[in-house]
C-alpha cells in the first residue's frame, strides 16, 4: 500500500494513545437517543470509540478506529491488542506489517462513497465541533449545502466552515446537542 509509513514508533506511538479514560458525554448519549426517534446516519472522524460507548450503533469511522489494527499487506482488520508493533505478524497472511486501523494524512478516509450518499440523501446534516481543516470532511456541509440539505454547525467559537451552515449554534456540545435533540423529539 503506497504511502503508508512502515515505523514500529507510529504503530507503537498510535496504540499507545488509544483512549482509556474518557468517557461518553451528554452529546453522544443524545446522538445515541436521537437514532431511536430518527434514522440517523452517524459519521465521525474521531478514532475513539466514544459514540458507540454511548449507545450508538453502526457508526461509520471515516479514520478508523485506534480500537483496531490493520495489516498494511492483506488488509486484513482485528481488535488490536494492547501493545502493538509493526513487526507484530498479521493473524491471517503472518506477514510483519500490522498498524493501527486509522487513516493517516494522505490517506483516503474510509467509507467515502456511502458517506458522500448519506450527505447528499439527508433532511439535516449536522456537525459537531469541527474545526473545518481537515478534507475531505471539512468539504460534507457545503457539498450537503449544494444538494439542498438542511445544515446545522455546532461549535464553542466561529470556524472555517462556519458560513457553511444555514444554522449555527455556538456553545458546549455537552449542552448545545441534547438540547437540540430533545427539541426534535418533542417535535416528532
Amino acid at each position: 500500500m503506497p504511502g503508508i509509513p512502515n515505523s514500529s514508533s507510529v504503530s507503537t506511538t498510535s496504540a499507545g494513545r488509544r483512549p482509556t479514560a474518557a468517557q461518553p458525554n451528554a452529546a453522544h448519549r443524545a446522538l445515541a437517543r436521537l437514532a431511536g426517534h430518527a434514522e440517523l446516519v452517524l459519521i465521525t472522524q474521531n478514532v475513539d470509540d466514544l459514540h458507540e460507548r454511548g449507545g450508538s450503533t453502526g457508526v461509520i469511522h471515516m479514520h478508523g478506529a485506534l480500537n483496531n489494527a490493520l495489516c498494511a499487506a492483506c488488509g486484513q482488520r482485528w481488535p488490536a491488542p494492547a501493545v502493538m508493533a509493526a513487526t507484530d505478524p498479521c493473524p491471517a497472511c503472518a506477514r510483519t506489517a500490522t498498524r493501527p486501523d486509522i487513516v493517516w494524512f494522505g490517506e483516503i478516509p474510509y467509507r467515502m462513497d456511502e458517506i458522500w450518499q448519506a450527505v447528499e440523501q439527508a433532511d439535516v446534516f449536522a456537525a459537531i465541533g469541527t474545526s473545518g481543516q481537515v478534507y475531505p470532511a471539512a468539504g460534507l456541509a457545503q457539498h450537503a449545502r449544494r444538494k439542498g440539505v438542511h445544515t446545522v454547525g455546532w461549535n464553542l467559537a466561529t470556524s472555517a466552515v462556519s458560513r457553511d451552515f444555514a444554522e449555527r449554534i455556538e456553545g458546549p456540545a455537552t449542552k448545545i446537542v441534547p438540547e437540540w435533540v430533545d427539541s426534535l423529539i418533542a417535535a416528532s
